[in-house]
């Protein structure tokens, strides 16, 4: 034999054995701070690793587990109750499992399996509390859900479209100057909010926005950080910002829109005493103002005093014809040397080098009319006074890759802009990339211990969203202004999306997140079984298979799969759609013995 020893060594596999690893806990307990990271790795031993396909469910929408994993809400078949039920763990269906070997009980006509799927939800969840939620023909959204940090109330939000007859008032509409047109695609709606406490179903406080647009989907016009709930309407160009009390009730904080002040408007009635006298007799109409809001006033001027709207209001009131009348030397003014914003959207020649719009830059004299033209249609908090707004410049008021937009860091006690950044600001994608979980709050701030797998706080989470950059890098028509573009058209990130599963971390099970990932969004269901491998030993653990097995595929229609895993025990639950028909699969662990 020419080469007795290899070259290449196979690489040693560690002890699997869940003895050898309860030995090991025993005998030592590795490096100080890391104990909660070395005891997870029993998840590699305890998987899920029994499916159950096509599961009878009660007529009801499945949503999510509770952060500490006790309760599970669904919402009713005609979306007006919000159901709680009590999990009862992952060992619940073990009788009833008794006897079956391998790794999925498939769609069989037999009478066992019959009684199996028809008795296996009422096993893992206990059907505790109904609560009649919407009404006034409101439905709540299947999306929408948050739940507070000691995982005792959920707040849940329902929509009711506007009737055509009769048509709501004009000022209801635009309440401000700053009010958006409304768009046919996405029409006006009633909206409420409502906080349900878990243990008891009662429903303890209801706010309603009317004649709105607040984006209830995936959570994305509401953000929770702690006890503080802001809530963007998109219509109004207004934050509402409310405290949750221990109680369960909102309680109304401050008001980002028109005035960041609770007392701007007796401010601006000295200047002009006729908004004072208005606002008394109820014949004041914001709309007609020609001035931009308070919030718009210290982004574009970048003012921290409180004086910021009545130099707007005093200058634009001096317009003779609208824009094109405003002197000149207000426009200066907004563009001015010692303009804290400028570093971020002025070119040293006094361009504006963020506002580019197919090649075209936007010369200094129209950046105000660019600026007038712009509206928030995203926010997220990141700390109790901290707030990111997105600003997108498109007209339908959603992030665009192609389109500029803007990203403002704003104080909401202090009322100060912090910083402004532009969508292809590579200072803001190291922050992200850095600082990843600061941006989401993957956290939840309770006694229950949770891990968030991230690209700043894992290396392969970061390896993989680093091959989507080189991705868009390399691709045609790409480049690294456009990869900027796309990671940062993440931002600002919906609250609570991310689940904390042991079993989608990828410092534990390598899988592939075409399939199944971290951001509990619909992903496209797949032909084949989707595999974890065990990241340290390369080894598989366990398979997971949505939807029905036997079944002819067609691939003209598209198939979707959402999946719900309890925050830590071996369990989750799959949900195909297709067209209008769900397919429920339960995954847990199953010993065949």
């Amino acid at each position: 034999m020419e080469h007795d020893n290899p070259t290449i060594k196979p690489r040693r596999i560690q002890n699997q054995n869940v003895i050898y690893r309860l030995e090991r806990r025993r005998i030592t307990s590795g490096k100080i701070g890391t104990h909660w990271h070395q005891v997870r790795i029993f998840h590699q031993n305890i998987f899920p690793n029994f499916t159950v396909v096509n599961v009878e469910k009660p007529p009801c929408f499945l949503r999510k587990f509770s952060p500490d994993g006790r309760y599970f809400i669904a919402f009713s078949s005609d979306q007006t109750s919000l159901e709680i039920y009590e999990y009862q763990g992952c060992q619940a269906a073990e009788d009833l499992l008794q006897g079956y070997d391998g790794e999925i009980l498939a769609n069989g006509n037999d009478q066992r399996s019959i009684n199996i799927r028809g008795r296996l939800f009422e096993r893992f969840f206990v059907l505790l509390h109904i609560t009649n939620v919407a009404s006034n023909g409101e439905h709540l959204n299947r999306e929408c859900s948050l739940f507070t940090d000691d995982c005792r109330y959920v707040i849940v939000g329902s929509a009711a479209y506007l009737p055509e007859e009769p048509h709501p008032p004009f000022f209801e509409v635009y309440r401000n100057s700053e009010s958006v047109t409304p768009n046919p695609r996405s029409p006006l709606e009633d909206y409420s909010l409502h906080i349900i406490d878990l243990h008891t179903g009662r429903l303890c406080d209801t706010r309603t926005f009317k004649c709105d647009k607040v984006i209830l989907s995936h959570n994305q016009g509401l953000y929770l950080y702690k006890n503080i709930l802001a809530i963007l309407s998109v219509q109004q160009q207004t934050i509402h910002v409310f405290q949750v009390t221990a109680e369960g009730t909102f309680i109304d904080v401050r008001t980002i829109g028109r005035f960041c002040y609770e007392d701007d408007l007796l401010m601006l009635s000295a200047v002009y005493p006729e908004v004072q006298r208005d606002s008394q007799t109820g014949m004041a109409n914001p709309y007609k103002e020609i001035c931009f809001s308070e919030k718009r006033s210290k982004i574009t001027l970048g003012r921290e005093s409180r004086s910021g709207m009545l130099s707007v209001h005093f200058e634009i009131n001096k317009a003779k014809e609208g824009i094109g009348g405003i002197s000149p030397s207000f426009v200066n003014d907004l563009t001015a040397v010692n303009n804290p914003v400028k570093s971020a959207l002025l070119s040293d020649d006094g361009k504006c080098k963020a506002c580019v719009a197919k090649d075209r830059i936007l010369p200094q004299n129209e950046l105000f009319s660019f600026w007038f033209a712009v509206r928030s249609a995203g926010v997220g908090l990141l700390t109790r006074n901290g707030c990111l707004v997105s600003y997108p410049t498109g007209k339908q008021f959603s992030p665009s890759f192609f389109q500029p937009s803007f990203f403002v860091v704003y104080n909401m006690v202090t009322t100060e802009v912090i910083a402004v950044f532009e969508n292809t600001s590579d200072e803001l994608l190291e922050l992200f990339e850095n600082f990843c979980d600061l941006f989401r709050n993957a956290t939840l701030h309770s006694e229950a211990v949770q891990f968030p797998c991230s690209a700043s706080s894992n290396n392969f989470a970061r390896q993989i969203q680093r091959r989507f950059k080189d991705t868009i890098v390399n691709a045609k028509y790409g480049g690294h202004t456009e990869a900027v573009r796309r990671l940062l058209g993440q931002l600002p990130i919906s609250a609570q999306s991310y689940s904390g599963s042991p079993y989608l971390d990828l410092s534990l099970f390598s899988y592939d997140d075409k399939w199944v990932s971290v951001m509990e969004r619909p992903k496209t269901c797949g032909d084949h079984p989707i595999r974890f491998y065990a990241r340290d030993s390369g080894l598989l653990k366990f398979e997971i298979q949505a939807g029905l097995l036997g079944r002819p595929i067609n691939h003209t229609v598209r198939r979707l799969v959402a999946f719900t895993f309890h925050p830590f025990e071996p369990f989750a639950i799959s949900v195909q759609r297709t067209n209008a028909e769900y397919v429920v699969n339960f995954h847990m662990r199953h010993s065949c013995t």
